[in-house]
């Protein structure tokens, strides 16, 4: 039986990073959802009040002899920016924090070491604000959020937003990108 490992990630609103990851080679499901607050069960209305303590959030579920979770947190930190504290552009509150959420001792390790490689290395202008937390409880987001994009091309936000993101991402990493 095959092992898969579960990375769960907030940078800025999920239906961006769900249309990134969702096409990679060894990813076998995206979720969005919220994590990292204090309300049990939220919904989408809640978190965008900015007052549960929660992230949008997407977890994905990776095959790791595929893809590694260092693959994952490189992409992560190409996708979004993680200098802006509690903002994603015109996303603005804690709900578009940047964060990792780990499951594990091995991952906030390894997610720890990103940053401080990424630090180093001066690799953004400003320092990173990315938050390193344990997981404690994941709650998927309501249906209509999930596939979004794929959804939706059309929508102004996916269009002006997501679209451009999109095509960097799939520029840079064609090579770890599902064959169409």
């Amino acid at each position: 039986m095959e092992r898969y490992e579960k990375a769960t990630l907030a940078g800025g609103c999920f239906w961006c990073l769900e249309a990134a990851y969702k096409d990679l080679k060894g990813v076998l499901a995206v979720i969005p959802g919220y994590t990292g607050g204090h309300t049990e069960n939220p919904t989408y209305e809640e978190v965008c009040t900015d007052t549960t303590g929660h992230a949008e959030v997407v977890q994905i579920t990776f095959d790791p002899e595929t893809i590694t979770y260092r693959d994952l947190l490189e992409i992560f930190f190409f996708v979004h920016d993680p200098t802006t504290l509690n903002r994603q552009g015109n996303d603005i509150g804690t709900q578009y924090r940047s964060a990792i959420f780990y499951h594990n001792e091995e991952q906030k390790e390894q997610a720890l070491a990103m940053i401080k490689s990424l630090e180093e290395e001066s690799a953004y202008p400003d320092p990173i604000v990315t938050q390193v937390e344990r997981l404690e409880k994941f709650y998927p987001a309501e249906e209509y959020h999930h596939n979004y994009y794929e959804r939706n091309p059309e929508q102004a936000y996916c269009a002006m937003v997501i679209a451009p993101k999109l095509a960097k991402f799939r520029a840079k990493y064609q090579e770890k990108l599902k064959k169409a």
